[in-house]
């Protein structure tokens, strides 16, 4: 009685273990996607202290692909990572980029990624027109969740933290905005095929 009673006990655990290692190596490799894209290397941006990088792309691929705990789960670890010392924000920056000017886009990742999951809807690649569709849904996932909603962070933060009024920043960024709409078009491109391929 004892044998069975421990038996079933380290099969469940092992279920647990084997579950929990499934569900923890996306956003782990998504961590690190993000940390490789800021070491990449960055582009300067003419009046603004914020490079252009491919994060944006690694967050909106996140979002596109991940379920939002894995997602948020991903981007938690980015920050913690950068919280903690580790150079793995743009320019090889860590806990000093959290109160720089690049501070609020960094916090803004984790809920533009939350929101990207929860909006893109589940894919459907059984015809031509639902893979349209279902680029459409990400896509626009893509620019609400990796655009609006990482730039309303990231404008109210740079603003506070440099006394320039919103507006100015907001025109600075423009180049940013661009940018990131192109991503968010390569971004649902590429997660609408990988989704296709996995079926």
């Amino acid at each position: 009685m004892q044998t069975s009673h421990t038996t079933a006990s380290t099969t469940v655990t092992g279920s647990l273990a084997r579950r929990a290692l499934a569900a923890s190596w996306k956003p782990v490799l998504f961590a690190v996607l993000l940390w490789l894209s800021a070491a990449a290397g960055e582009i300067p941006i003419p009046g603004t202290p914020v490079p252009i990088t491919l994060q944006t792309f690694v967050v909106m691929l996140a979002g596109l692909m991940l379920t939002w705990r894995q997602a948020g789960s991903a981007l938690a670890l980015y920050i913690a990572a950068g919280a903690i010392g580790l150079p793995v924000f743009a320019g090889g920056a860590s806990t000093m980029a959290l109160v720089g000017p690049s501070a609020g886009f960094i916090f803004g990742f984790l809920p533009g990624v939350v929101a990207i999951a929860l909006l893109r809807g589940k894919a459907d690649t059984s015809s031509a027109a639902r893979v349209a569709l279902t680029f459409g849904r990400y896509l626009f996932a893509a620019i609400i969740g990796g655009v609006a909603v990482v730039y309303a962070f990231g404008f109210l933060v740079q603003s506070a933290l440099t006394g320039a009024p919103i507006a100015a920043v907001a025109l600075a960024s423009m180049g940013f905005v661009a940018g990131d709409a192109v991503k968010a078009v390569v971004a649902a491109l590429a997660a609408a095929g990988l989704t296709k391929l996995s079926r």
